[in-house]
């Protein structure tokens, strides 16, 4: 049995458009689940449902099999985490962790177990006396990460918990996230808009879009193969280019024709009959660039000239003009001999296993 499940669940404020709309989702019990998608998608409104501070229009929302939908949020033992931190400002950092075992009546001595604990596993032993206005950005999320964890919640929620923070920082928080949850499995929902976030520290992504979900799966499914244009455009970045299908088989694999002539053969998100038409996506990482003379054109080369190529440290971004279109290759420094110079004709190569194609 899943741990959380969403069974049919809608979401309206206005009684005519669904915010979230016929949710259907399974978490299961020590899971690491991120809640993916821009703005307005229904992530967050997700999320808030699950907390208890929303109330589903229609459908269950069921822990453990038992539905908790009209139970308050006090007495579902989850913890949460905000982007904003939500410390009391006039309370130690102590006085912050304690907060939450005060309201439950749990005993001075034991409380103080806990809040000693918490800080250890948040890596800020000692700091109990310090307010948070003496914290540094990082310093006050992992109090308010403390805090969530501090009464032994069956469940953790966060709402953009590092939003607020420079990338630098956020990036070393993400993978202080992922080691916590992987020492003390809690369940944990994760909310972002940030897909190399959700693709570092999840077990699973779930990417809504317009109220629904797209596609759930874990974070290289999703991103090497995507099930719609959306997920595909939204996770990471693809070159598409529009396409003929000239082949199906029923392993999945098959094959287009792109406007030059080319035949590009991949592996085809849905099922999409000979003749009609497709969109081919392919990973700018995914392509090998070189110079034209190298060899002859093959399935899965486009031959182009090379529009200008951008230094960006590890890699070079190196941009091309097919016939078919424009592509978009990201080449590694220690491949960027083989890259001609702007002006030059090249080659582009990436392999079929790389390559997506979507139902027009």
């Amino acid at each position: 049995m899943s741990f959380v499940v969403f069974d049919d669940v809608c979401k309206t404020y206005d009684g005519l458009v669904n915010v979230v709309d016929r949710l259907q989702l399974e978490i299961g019990e020590g899971e690491f689940l991120s809640l993916l998608g821009p703005s307005g998608s229904g992530k967050t409104t997700t999320l808030m449902m699950l907390a208890g501070f929303e109330r589903p229009t229609a459908g269950h929302i069921r822990l453990r099999g038992e539905s908790i939908e009209r139970l308050p949020p006090y007495r579902r033992n989850f913890g949460m985490v905000f982007q904003n931190y939500a410390l009391f400002p006039h309370m130690t950092v102590g006085e912050n962790l304690a907060f939450p075992l005060t309201v439950r009546r749990t005993g001075r001595a034991e409380a103080e177990q806990r809040v000693k604990r918490a800080l250890e596993m948040v890596r800020l032993p000692g700091y109990e006396s310090r307010l948070p206005g003496q914290l540094s950005g990082g310093q006050q999320q992992r109090v308010a990460v403390a805090r969530a964890l501090v009464f032994e919640p069956q469940l953790i929620l966060m709402d953009e918990p590092l939003g607020a923070l420079d990338k630098q920082l956020r990036e070393e928080m993400q993978l202080e996230l992922r080691g916590l949850h992987e020492r003390l499995g809690i369940t944990t929902v994760y909310v972002t808009h940030d897909q190399s976030e959700a693709l570092t520290m999840s077990d699973r992504i779930a990417v809504f879009h317009q109220g629904r979900i797209q596609q759930v799966a874990e974070p290289q499914a999703i991103y090497e193969r995507p099930s719609n244009l959306f997920v595909a455009s939204f996770i990471g970045e693809s070159n598409r280019l529009p396409a003929q299908l000239v082949e199906a088989h029923g392993d999945g694999r098959c094959a287009a024709r792109i406007a030059e002539g080319t035949v590009l053969r991949g592996f085809a998100a849905a099922p999409c009959g000979v003749a009609a038409q497709a969109v081919v996506a392919v990973r700018p990482e995914r392509i090998a660039v070189t110079a034209a003379s190298e060899s002859a054109l093959q399935d899965n080369t486009l031959a182009g000239v090379v529009e200008e190529t951008i230094f960006l440290g590890g890699h070079l971004r190196v941009r091309l003009k097919c016939a078919a279109g424009e592509i978009v290759a990201t080449v590694p420094i220690q491949a960027a001999a083989a890259v001609p110079p702007a002006g030059s004709r090249a080659l582009a190569r990436f392999p079929a296993a790389s390559t997506v194609l979507f139902p027009a």
